[in-house]
């Protein structure tokens, strides 16, 4: 009975050993799912949702039949480095001002240095943060600032190469900062609303936002074989003397000649540092300094009607205000109602002479200026910088015996 059951066994033992010899063995892959038909769906219903509205337009300057400047060839231009994109970032401010002194290291030391943007609106972030802080929550938290809080932020934190931290995660191509500040401004709010001012763990939790998105700062940099720190840096290789820049502002509602607060948001921490000047030497001092090859840092408004990005050039139309009529009184009519504001910083590198007027080469890291030929460039007329550029950065040198004849140095 035994010899019978094994025998059993060992013939279902041989069928099984044919069956698993005969049977075929499935693959698997990864493929990317599709319901094209539910796709189709979900088009149509936002399709049908979906209020089709009418191409906005924008009342605007009509350029045709003007003979206007269309190269770079035609202007008298000052060394900088190329343009490049700011992305979608609000940091025009330390885009211009960075560029504008990569061009002040090449006129004075003919050294061709690129430096990390980022890397000051990293620290610009801690200390809005920290202001915020000590503030209660009063204090402003944006992504603009100005030109001078490049001078601020280096003169504590240092600056570094370019390449040492371009604040892209590899392979991004534009800088995108949109999530980066939703995410820190939602939660100061969040700090504001439940009162919790601890400073210490405010600013480690911005820091933890800004190296999730734009990386950490580094703490040295390798320059010709030897390690520095971002203090060093500036002091051995960018050798920029701060106290030899001066912020001009031409506003009629201060008193001239004295150093005053420039009263926009963007100056959050209420910076009073800007030497005030009437509107005629405002005008002389920035032409002067372009003709005798000092760029400019410079912002204003770029929100009007003869500001085109395809034609490349910023105007005053007539049927806003004629040339005569640009005087102190106009401009500071537009700063006081609001029609002016503060909400672009640019670099100018240029200057040409096309009959009786000035047009000025500008470098510009906005969208707007690349939709043009001349990719990152803009040219201004004399009559916008009159009317809407408010303030400018630029060589103390370039003051020369105003400073002396006004005493602004000694305040």
């Amino acid at each position: 009975m035994n010899m019978k059951i094994n025998i059993l066994f060992y013939v279902l033992f041989l069928l099984s050993i044919c069956i698993a010899q005969d049977q075929k063995k499935d693959k698997s892959i990864f493929v990317e799912p599709k319901n094209e038909f539910l796709e189709q769906i979900k088009k149509e219903i936002k399709s049908f949702r979906e209020i089709e509205e009418e191409p906005k337009r924008k009342f605007h300057m009509d350029f045709e039949g003007m003979t206007l400047p269309t190269s770079l060839e035609q202007f008298n231009t000052l060394w900088h480095q190329p343009p490049v994109s700011q992305g979608y970032t609000g940091a025009c401010w330390c885009f211009c001002a960075t560029s504008f002194f990569e061009s002040e290291i090449y006129r004075l030391y003919k050294k061709k240095i690129e430096l990390s943007e980022m890397y000051t609106v990293y620290w610009e972030y801690i200390e809005k943060a920290r202001r915020f802080v000590q503030k209660r929550g009063n204090s402003l938290f944006a992504q603009g600032s100005m030109a001078n809080a490049v001078t601020r932020i280096w003169r504590k934190y240092g600056i570094v190469p370019l390449e040492s931290y371009p604040g892209l995660a590899p392979g991004q191509k534009f800088h995108d900062h949109d999530k980066m500040f939703n995410e820190m401004s939602s939660y100061l709010a969040a700090i504001k609303e439940n009162n919790i001012w601890n400073e210490t763990d405010v600013l480690a939790n911005i820091k933890a936002i800004l190296n999730h998105y734009i990386g950490e700062p580094p703490l040295k940099v390798i320059i010709n074989y030897k390690t520095m720190t971002p203090i060093e840096y500036l002091e051995k290789v960018v050798q920029i003397n701060f106290d030899d820049y001066v912020d001009v502002l031409s506003l009629k509602e201060e008193e001239y000649y004295q150093k005053v607060v420039y009263p926009v948001p963007d100056n959050w921490w209420n910076n009073s540092d800007y030497f005030n000047l009437p509107l005629d030497e405002f005008m002389a001092l920035f032409k002067r300094a372009l003709i005798k090859g000092y760029t400019i840092s410079l912002g204003g408004d770029t929100s009007e009607p003869g500001y085109d990005s395809y034609t490349e050039v910023a105007m005053i139309p007539t049927f806003d205000i004629p040339s005569d009529y640009i005087d102190e009184d106009s401009r500071q009519f537009r700063f006081s109602n609001k029609s002016t504001t503060d909400d672009h910083g640019i670099h100018a590198v240029g200057i040409m002479k096309k009959g009786n007027d000035y047009w000025y080469l500008i470098k510009d890291s906005g969208s707007g200026a690349r939709n043009g030929i001349n990719k990152g460039y803009r040219f201004y007329h004399q009559d916008y910088v009159k009317l809407k550029i408010m303030d400018f950065m630029v060589h103390k040198d370039v003051l020369g015996d105003l400073l002396l004849e006004r005493n602004l140095n000694a305040q």
